[in-house]
């Protein structure tokens, strides 16, 4: 383990994922906390984490961010106390804005609602979901998972409280508060590397992080096939039950 990003969803974590990767980390956001280690987030959210265990899940990979790891960061950074802890932060308005946006677009986005309605993964997924963004929505059941954002007073206060206490913890030599309009300066500065030739990534704009994910993430692109065959599963099955009907 290197990099803690600690900062919350919607401040730039997934040009944060974008950046580092181009500099060579191998990134854990959130689609891979759930892939590969959903069964033992549920065992650390329920029976409280264990240090232990977290640094035998995390020991190989570089870089966490994004749910739960920006909720648990400080149980992360206990289990891997001389990495450097990255504080995304952006004003609380736009901030505000940019979730409601997200979480918006989940509620209208028809490929990931067939996905966590009628796959075993998505299924999975959206109970991970729920688990874990509790603190910023409350969604209905199966099979409609409605989502509705908590209202903004109290989700600008827990960031304010969340960014205060990563601020008190960390010591100021392994922390970097960070803008991602400050692009790699700073970033390169604190990870003691060198500045790419690449611009700056930005990624997520407008809320398009659904369509970005299907194009580019290889998690996700196994729930689109996994959909494909479930759709086809499902319209072979009823035509064989149509034709078993007028024989």
């Amino acid at each position: 383990m290197k990099i803690i990003v600690a900062g919350l969803p919607k401040t730039g974590t997934k040009t944060m994922n974008a950046a580092l990767t181009l500099l060579g980390f191998e990134v854990y956001d959130w689609l891979e906390n759930f892939w590969y280690f959903g069964d033992e987030w549920k065992k650390q959210i329920r029976q409280g984490c264990k240090i232990y265990d977290l640094r035998q899940m995390y020991e190989n990979v570089d870089v966490v961010m994004d749910t739960p790891c920006d909720e648990y960061w400080q149980e992360i950074w206990e289990a891997f106390p001389d990495v450097k802890v990255i504080l995304t932060t952006r004003d609380d308005k736009s901030w505000f804005r940019s979730l409601w946006q997200h979480f918006d677009q989940a509620r209208s986005d028809f490929v990931n609602r067939l996905i966590s309605a009628l796959t075993y993964s998505g299924l999975k997924a959206q109970q991970h979901f729920i688990m874990t963004h509790g603190r910023f929505v409350s969604v209905g059941s199966w099979p409609l998972f409605r989502i509705k954002t908590h209202n903004e007073e109290s989700l600008c206060r827990m960031k304010s409280k969340h960014e205060r206490q990563v601020k008190k913890v960390v010591p100021k030599k392994q922390l970097l508060v960070y803008h991602v309009k400050d692009g790699w300066g700073p970033l390169c500065d604190f990870l003691n590397v060198a500045v790419p030739i690449t611009p700056f990534p930005h990624k997520n704009k407008g809320a398009s992080l659904m369509v970005e994910w299907r194009k580019e993430n290889p998690i996700m692109q196994r729930l689109q096939k996994e959909l494909i065959v479930t759709l086809v599963c499902l319209f072979a099955f009823l035509t064989f039950g149509i034709f078993l009907a007028f024989m």
